[in-house]
């Protein structure tokens, strides 16, 4: 076996006889390659096929199929929404939901501070109205006390009313603000959601409603709109129950029956499409009068 030698004290390279000459000569004849080392086929490599479309429009963009699209058509949405009123709804087709022959009207604050107002009318047009504080319990989160909406004592007093089957609901839709922190948003959830359940299986026909909306219908989305406005327009149209709206913490039952002022007034705008030209309409206003005041609601539009 040949080998090489290194000299500790001269650092030397010290090579055999044989390998003087040209060392790599005979280092390379003794390597042989393995036959399977060695590249001996042509590796077959997939066919691929092109082929140029011709697009009606050349401007037309082709979008990558795991791109989404950026905007939902008109009609789409419109859909996306009876859908989901329908499923809030007790009647069997979605343009029945707001023209329910039931003359009742049913507004709902669902905060746990809110309230449930009802509102009734008979053939002569008279109404009467209601208003119920949502009830609540006390559950301990952490180390303290907080409100929440009591579930079975709500199902209890919506069935109290004996209402129609499909009698429409309006219920505000709940919105959270960064402000609320997390303690608030869980809170209006659950209470919108809530409500939702319990009116549904109850036989009620749920039409949320931004605030925002129902405000602006009753003119009071001007900037921000403070509680005392809401009570004071509230004892306005209903002063029947003006005893039950004179205190701050009022604005529940008072947006409860402001919720079901809009809700009949767009109950009845809906109703005036199917109004004969020699039945007597308004165009521009609507009247409710209510029981023990000679004191008409008029909502203009």
């Amino acid at each position: 076996m040949e080998c090489i030698l290194f000299s500790p004290q001269q650092q030397t390279l010290i090579l055999p006889p044989n390998l003087m000459i040209n060392p790599l000569s005979s280092i390379s004849a003794k390597i042989k390659l393995k036959p399977k080392t060695l590249l001996t086929k042509s590796i077959k490599l997939p066919q691929f096929c092109t082929k140029s479309h011709q697009l009606e429009n050349p401007s037309e963009l082709i979008q990558s199929p795991n791109k989404k699209p950026n905007t939902i058509s008109r009609d789409k949405i419109e859909i996306i929404k009876q859908n989901w009123l329908f499923s809030l709804s007790h009647s069997k087709k979605v343009s029945e939901l707001e023209k329910c022959e039931s003359k009742w009207v049913v507004g709902v604050d669902p905060d746990v501070s809110g309230a449930l107002a009802v509102l009734k009318s008979d053939n002569s047009g008279i109404i009467s109205a209601e208003v119920f504080d949502s009830p609540f319990v006390q559950v301990s989160v952490g180390k303290r006390l907080r409100k929440r909406l009591d579930a079975r004592s709500i199902v209890q007093l919506v069935q109290s009313f004996d209402a129609p089957t499909g009698t429409v609901a309006y219920l505000e839709q709940s919105i959270p603000f960064p402000r609320d922190g997390k303690q608030g948003w869980w809170s209006g959830g659950f209470g919108y959601g809530l409500w939702i359940g319990i009116l549904v299986a109850s036989g009620f026909s749920v039409v949320p409603v931004p605030s925002s909306v129902w405000k602006k219908e009753l003119e009071l989305a001007r900037g921000r709109t403070s509680k005392d406005e809401s009570r004071e327009l509230a004892t306005e149209l209903f002063p029947n129950l003006s005893s039950m709206l004179k205190r701050k913490k009022d604005h529940g039952r008072a947006e409860a029956l402001l919720i079901a002022a809009y809700g009949n007034g767009h109950k009845i705008k809906t109703d005036m499409a199917s109004v004969k030209p020699d039945q007597p309409s308004c165009e521009t206003a609507f009247q409710i009068e209510i029981d023990e005041t000679d004191k008409p609601l008029v909502i203009c539009k």
